[in-house]
């Protein structure tokens, strides 16, 4: 394999690792546990956590959650996305993955984590209607809104890119349990409780400066210059999914080759799929727990 495409995979790696070569310990602890986890591989989750849509998926859930002013000031005021944008990329990552293939024990250790993270997450900052509060990560208004941003954005953009059909209800359902991880109450558990849960923060949502200036830094981080071409693509396929009102309140426009871009998505995510591996190393990690256990139960093949 020439040196310029390894080091593509190289830079792909660390973009949704923050490693180039090997992989990090929290992926091969993965392979621990004495249960299955929350989610087997014949679950909808699974598949659509497997595909590639998800790096879709990441980017349309930055842009849809800087529109919720407490969850953007959090950002604004506590993160270092500016100074370490793949780390923060790498550390929402880890919890994912974890959720989703980790065991039932490893879920909720990662959950915890990041819940002990948001303890110290707070400020001041002005709502929808123009009014100053005070936010905390852990208020669960705002727990509440990442994890629905993050169930739309995962779901709207399989719909769109994905290689498979699902039932959008089951998927909805099964992240249900990321959310009660993450201390949301009653969180949805079908796409039309989804969809009015999302409408209800319409009136929270506003768009200024702070917003302006995300959307540009997520339209062009600072990637390696073999990526940035298709980083244009991803994000003009996570812009493409966005109700048209979210798209206006960020100030995005759908791209003026949109019919070509499900086709193009498409190539695109299968050549990363290649690069990468058919199999993640995350989700090889949970089957090979899996297989494990299975062996250790009499009689089982």
């Amino acid at each position: 394999m020439s040196n310029p495409i390894r080091r593509w995979q190289a830079e792909l790696k660390k973009t949704f690792t923050g490693h180039s070569e090997s992989r990090p310990a929290w992926v091969e602890q993965l392979e621990e546990g004495e249960d299955a986890g929350y989610f087997l591989p014949t679950s909808v989750v699974w598949t659509v956590h497997s595909s590639m849509t998800t790096i879709v998926a990441g980017v349309r859930a930055l842009l849809l959650q800087a529109l919720h002013p407490g969850a953007l000031a959090g950002v604004w005021d506590h993160s270092r996305f500016r100074e370490d944008p793949l780390g923060r990329l790498a550390g929402t990552i880890r919890w994912i993955f974890t959720v989703t293939y980790g065991s039932t024990g490893a879920a909720r250790g990662a959950s915890k984590w990041v819940l002990r993270l948001h303890e110290s997450v707070r400020g001041n900052f002005v709502d929808g209607h123009g009014v100053a509060r005070p936010y905390s990560a852990a208020d669960p208004e705002l727990l509440r809104w990442v994890h629905i941003a993050f169930t739309d954005a995962f779901l709207s953009s399989y719909q769109a890119y994905g290689s498979g059909r699902i039932s959008a209800d089951d998927y909805v359902r099964e992240w249900a349990v990321a959310g009660e991880l993450m201390e949301v109450s009653k969180p949805p558990r079908s796409e039309l409780e989804l969809r009015e849960a999302l409408a209800k923060y319409d009136g929270e949502l506003r768009s200024d400066e702070r917003v302006a200036e995300v959307v540009a830094f997520i339209r062009r981080p600072p990637l390696h210059p073999s990526m940035r071409l298709g980083y244009k693509v991803i994000f003009a396929a996570a812009v493409e999914t966005l109700q048209p009102e979210h798209r206006r309140l960020l100030g995005l426009r759908r791209s003026r080759f949109w019919w070509l871009l499900k086709p193009g998505v498409r190539v695109l995510l299968g050549i990363i799929r290649l690069a990468l591996g058919r199999v993640g190393p995350s989700e090889q990690a949970a089957l090979r727990r899996i297989k494990r256990l299975r062996a250790t139960v009499p009689g089982n093949p």
